[in-house]
C-alpha cells in the first residue's frame, strides 16, 4: 500500500492516463470549454441581485426590476444548459477513456503467459478490470476536471468579491484558514481509509469468485457454515473500512458547516457595520451572502474531489501494474505458412515450472507424422507438461522442441497453436449456444462443417435431441449437460478446426462407460491422417499406440510399443497388472 500512496498525484501517471484521452480531444476541448464558462456565469447572479436590490428595488424602480428578473431568469436557464451538457460530456468522456483501455487491460491479460495466472488470484484481475478502471473514469467525471472548475470559479469569485468590497472580503475570508487545515486533515485521514477500500474490495472479489466457483467441493464436505465465518470476517472488515472512511466525512462536513457560519457571522457583523455607517449596501451583503455559499460548496468539496482523483490515479496505478507485466507469450517467431506434416521432437528438455525445480529432466523422443505417441504415469509425472510445452504455454529451460524440424520458437505462435487441437479432462464451456461453444464464434466455420465434425464424433444425435439443437444455451461451465456430453462437445470443438497434431489430455477420464466406447468408436478414424499424442490412465485406452512412454518423476522410464513393454516386464509391467487381472479384463485404474 505504501508504493501506492507514494503514487497518488505521480505526474506521470496522469500523463499516461490523459494518452487515452487522444481519441477524444473534440470532447475533452468542449469539457474545458463548458468549464471555464460555468466559472464565469457563476458569480454572475449574485452580482446581477446586488445591482437589482440597489438601483431597481430600493428606487421602487418597477420596469427596471421586470428587466433585470427576466436576465437573472435568462442567466439561470443558461447556466442549467452549461451545467448539463458539461456533467454528460466530462462522463461521456470517461466511460468513452474507460472503455478503450478496458479492451486494452483484457487483451493484454489474453497474452500473458500462465505461469502469471498461476500466481494471480482471478478475483484480483476482476477487479482491476471492472472497479478499479471506474475510479479512472472518475477522474474525469468528478476529479480533475471538476476540481479545475471549482478552482477557477473560486479564483473568479474572490476577484470579483474583492472588486465589489475588497475590505469585506479579507474579513469573511479571516476564518479560511481553519477551513484549509481541516482539509488537509480530511485528505490526509480519507486517502488511507480509501486505499483500505479498495484492498477489501479485492479481497471480496477474490473469496467471491473462488468460492462461487468452487461450491461444490464446498457443498461435498459439508463446509458451508466454516466457508461463510470466513466471509463474515472478509466482509466485516470491507464493511469497516467503508464506515471508517465514512465516519472522516461525517466530522468534516460539520466542520465546514461552523467554519461558514462563522463566515457568515463575521459578514452579518461587519456588514451591518458599514451599512450603518453608510460605507456598503444591503445589495452588497445578500451578494456577499451568496458568495460565501457558493465559495464554501466547492471548498467543502474540494478535499472530497481530490480523493476522487487520487483514488483514480491509485486505480490506474493498479491497472498499469497489470498493463506494465511484462511476462507476454513470446512471439518471436514468423513462419506460419501451409499444413504442418506432424512431425513431433523433444530434444533433451529440461523444463521447471519454479527455477530449478524440474518438472521434466532430460527428455527426448520423436513422433512420426501421422503416429500415435502415448504418455502413461502417475499424477505428477510430468504428461501434462509435455502438452504445455507442446501448445507453449509455458517455455523450456534447456533443450529444443521441434515440429516438422522447426523449432517451435520459429513458428509464430497463432498459427502453431491452430495447428495443434488439444481435448483436456477439465471441460470449459461458455454461457452460451453449443454451436458457438464449439467453433468459439469463428466465422469461418459453417454449420456444415459444425454438423459434419459433430456426426463424426457421433454427438449429433444427443445435440438434435436438445430442446434448440445446436442453438441450445449450455449455460455457465455446461452446468445443463452431463460430464459425457461436455466433453464430447469439446472433442467436437477440436476436431472442427482440422488439426494436424490432435492432443487427448486424460480426455476419457470425465465419460461414462457408454460415451467412452462412442468415442473410441471413432477415434482410430478422426486420427488416421494425423499425428496424437494420447495420456491416458486406463491403459486399455492406448494399447494401440505406434509408442508409448512411460515417465516417472519428470523422467522417461520406459519406451516402446504395448508388446514390447509388456515383454520387458518392467514399470509399464507392473502398471499393466495393478489394472488388469490374469485373463485381461480391466479391473482398476490409477492416477
Amino acid at each position: 500500500m505504501a508504493k501506492v500512496a507514494g503514487k497518488a498525484y505521480d505526474i506521470n501517471l496522469l500523463k499516461r492516463i490523459f494518452t487515452y484521452i487522444k481519441p477524444y480531444k473534440r470532447i475533452f476541448a468542449w469539457s474545458i470549454t463548458l468549464t471555464i464558462a460555468l466559472a464565469i456565469v457563476s458569480p454572475l447572479r449574485p452580482l446581477l441581485i446586488q445591482f437589482t436590490l440597489d438601483k431597481y428595488i430600493l428606487t421602487d424602480d418597477k420596469p427596471g426590476l421586470t428587466s433585470m428578473t427576466l436576465l437573472m431568469l435568462f442567466l439561470l436557464v443558461l447556466q442549467a444548459v452549461i451545467q448539463y451538457y458539461h456533467t454528460f460530456l466530462t462522463n461521456k468522456l470517461g466511460q468513452s477513456t474507460i472503455r478503450d483501455l478496458r479492451i486494452n487491460v483484457f487483451n493484454h491479460i489474453s497474452t500473458l503467459k500462465l505461469r502469471f495466472f498461476d500466481k494471480t488470484p482471478i478475483g484480483q484481475l476482476i477487479t482491476r478490470t471492472v472497479s478499479d478502471l471506474e475510479t479512472i473514469a472518475d477522474i474525469f467525471s468528478e476529479g480533475l476536471i471538476v476540481i479545475a472548475g471549482d478552482i477557477l470559479q473560486l479564483i473568479t469569485l474572490l476577484a470579483v468579491m474583492l472588486y465589489i468590497d475588497w475590505q469585506l472580503t479579507l474579513i469573511v475570508l479571516l476564518p479560511m484558514p481553519l477551513l484549509v487545515f481541516a482539509s488537509y486533515v480530511f485528505k490526509e485521514a480519507i486517502k488511507s481509509a480509501f486505499q483500505e477500500v479498495r484492498s477489501q474490495v479485492g479481497h471480496l472479489n477474490t473469496f467471491l469468485q473462488e468460492h462461487i466457483t468452487g461450491m461444490n467441493i464446498t457443498q461435498y464436505f459439508a463446509r458451508e457454515n466454516q466457508e461463510m465465518h470466513k466471509f463474515k470476517q472478509i466482509n466485516a472488515k470491507h464493511r469497516d473500512a467503508n464506515i471508517r472512511s465514512n465516519w472522516y466525512y461525517s466530522i468534516f462536513f460539520p466542520v465546514v458547516e461552523i467554519i461558514s457560519a462563522l463566515s457568515l457571522g463575521l459578514l452579518v457583523w461587519y456588514g451591518s457595520k458599514s451599512i450603518i455607517d453608510h460605507d456598503t449596501s444591503p445589495g452588497v451583503i445578500i451578494a456577499f451572502i451568496m458568495y460565501i455559499n457558493m465559495m464554501f460548496r466547492p471548498i467543502r468539496e474540494l478535499a472530497d474531489k481530490f480523493n476522487t482523483l487520487q483514488m483514480g490515479m491509485v486505480g490506474a496505478d493498479r491497472v498499469f501494474t497489470i498493463l506494465d507485466t511484462h511476462d507476454e507469450e513470446e512471439n518471436s517467431g514468423s513462419f506460419a505458412t501451409g499444413k504442418l506434416d506432424g512431425a513431433i521432437s523433444f530434444e533433451n528438455v529440461w523444463f521447471a515450472y519454479n527455477e530449478n525445480n524440474w518438472v521434466l529432466k532430460d527428455i527426448s523422443f520423436t513422433v512420426e507424422p501421422g503416429q500415435t505417441l502415448a504418455l502413461v504415469g502417475a499424477t505428477g509425472a510430468g504428461k501434462s507438461s509435455v502438452i504445455n510445452i507442446l501448445n507453449r504455454f509455458y517455455e523450456i529451460g534447456k533443450g529444443s522442441v521441434k515440429i516438422d524440424g522447426l523449432d517451435i520458437r520459429d513458428y509464430e505462435l497463432g498459427y502453431l497453436r491452430s495447428q495443434i487441437a488439444t481435448v483436456i479432462q477439465d471441460v470449459f464451456l461458455f454461457s452460451d449456444s453449443i454451436a458457438n461453444n464449439i467453433t468459439l464464434n469463428n466465422p469461418a466455420i459453417s454449420r456444415d462443417q459444425l454438423i459434419k465434425a459433430a456426426t463424426e464424433a457421433g454427438a449429433a444425435d444427443f445435440i438434435n435431441r436438445l430442446p434448440e439443437g445446436f442453438d441450445y444455451n449450455v449455460m455457465e461451465r455446461g452446468a445443463t449437460l452431463s460430464a459425457g456430453q461436455a466433453q464430447l462437445i469439446s472433442f467436437i470443438r477440436a476436431l472442427v478446426y482440422n488439426p494436424k497434431i490432435l492432443v487427448l489430455d486424460e480426455a476419457t477420464s470425465s465419460v461414462d462407460t457408454e460415451t467412452e466406447l462412442l468415442i473410441q468408436q471413432t477415434l482410430q478414424k478422426l486420427m488416421k491422417g494425423r499425428t496424437s499424442i494420447v495420456i491416458a490412465h486406463r491403459l486399455s485406452t492406448i494399447q494401440n499406440a505406434d509408442k508409448i512412454i512411460v515417465l516417472d518423476q519428470g523422467e522417461i522410464k520406459e519406451m516402446g510399443s504395448h508388446q514390447q513393454l509388456l515383454q520387458h516386464n518392467g514399470y509399464y509391467k507392473r502398471l499393466f497388472d495393478l489394472q488388469f487381472n490374469s485373463s485381461g479384463i480391466e479391473k482398476t485404474t490409477f492416477g
